[in-house]
């Protein structure tokens, strides 16, 4: 099904997850789990079925590994069924919404659409941690810097690109001020 589920598993593997498939009688899950969390990834061609057969998936998956989410305490509280499916919503994007919206037995998500890995992160968002390294384009790091340095005088923020001493730095700074 266009490697969703390899692709769903290598995000979640990527974000410290741990991860194993199994085929269940309609068709492959992923599941997951972190310290906080336990998942399962269901791929889906169309979004008719996943629309028609989301629930169906959620029980066969919940009555097969019942006896793991009893025993696993406070995880009970955060489980994740994960509805995907590459071919476009269209008019059915609502419906694929309202799966979000049904709160029983397990958190959801739903997205259809899903064609690239680019697709998988931004579904699974929801479960990934917050990215706080910025990625700034190498080219422009300086002029970015010195948009930002409006109050620091010229002299000083060339001093600080030509890797002058941090000393030199200081001082420029204590007499500017």
């Amino acid at each position: 099904m266009n490697d969703i589920d390899k692709q769903a598993e290598i995000v979640l593997r990527n974000a410290r997850y741990d991860t194993w498939s199994w085929s269940g009688e309609t068709g492959p899950v992923v599941c997951f789990e972190n310290n906080s969390i336990i998942g399962f990834v269901h791929v889906f061609p169309t979004a008719r079925e996943l629309i028609d057969g989301w629930e169906a998936r959620q029980h066969i998956t919940l009555s097969r590994c019942a006896a793991s989410l009893r025993s696993s305490g406070s995880k009970a509280w955060n489980v994740y069924s994960v509805f995907l499916s590459p071919e476009n919503p269209g008019e059915l994007i609502r419906s694929i919404e309202r799966v979000e919206e049904d709160f029983s037995q397990t958190r959801k998500i739903a997205r259809a659409g899903v064609r690239s890995k680019e697709h998988v992160e931004r579904a699974l968002l929801p479960l990934l941690s917050i990215r706080t390294k910025p990625l700034l384009d190498a080219a422009d790091v300086e002029g970015r810097i010195r948009a930002r340095l409006k109050n620091v005088p010229d002299e000083i923020a060339t001093a600080f690109f030509a890797d002058s001493a941090s000393s030199d730095i200081a001082r420029m700074l204590v007499e500017k001020s």
